[in-house]
């Protein structure tokens, strides 16, 4: 595989390999070191990419190791939490200060949920994977996508429910 190949292929998914990384690495330098790491192993490999179904799900699952193995390093007591900032122009400054608390809180909700859960809610809802995609990425059965996405959302449902009536049942 040539370069100008192996770029056709693997360049229009790489937005995707860094939000999955920056969801479970949070640092958005993190996510760069483990975006540019994963695609040297794509292309120290690419002779081997022909013999996938589906570039992209295996990019995707090899993310999802690499951060796990980050996060499980001794080096990830070391990352922070950092959260970008929601803006929207032509709102006023109350309603951007509400969105963003919002967006922060919704940001917050997601790293609280279990870690199957959290990389099912970024696969489908952010990155927008079909549910058989996640399943062959997770290595796990359609309907458990479903029922850990639905279980997801109604963690995050609730919590914000109760956040903005403020406990009030």
């Amino acid at each position: 595989m040539k370069q100008s190949e192996f770029l056709k292929t693997v360049m229009p998914f790489k937005d995707k390999v860094f939000r999955l990384a920056k969801r479970l690495l949070v640092s958005t330098e993190e996510a760069e070191d483990a975006t540019q790491e994963l695609y040297f192993k794509l292309w120290k490999n690419k002779n081997k990419l022909a013999d996938y179904n589906s570039i992209e799900a295996f990019a995707m699952t090899m993310t999802k190791n690499y951060c796990f193995d980050r996060l499980k390093s001794k080096q990830a007591s070391n990352l922070k939490l950092v959260h970008s900032n929601y803006q929207e122009n032509g709102t006023s400054l109350q309603k951007r200060v509400e969105l963003n608390d919002s967006v922060s809180l919704v940001h917050k909700l997601i790293e609280n949920l279990p870690e199957q859960q959290k990389i099912i809610i970024q696969l489908r809802d952010i990155e927008e994977y079909e549910f058989e995609e996640i399943a062959e990425m997770l290595q796990i059965n359609p309907t458990a996508v479903r029922v850990s996405l639905s279980r997801a959302r109604k963690t995050i449902r609730e919590q914000l429910t109760k956040q903005h009536n403020y406990g009030i049942s």
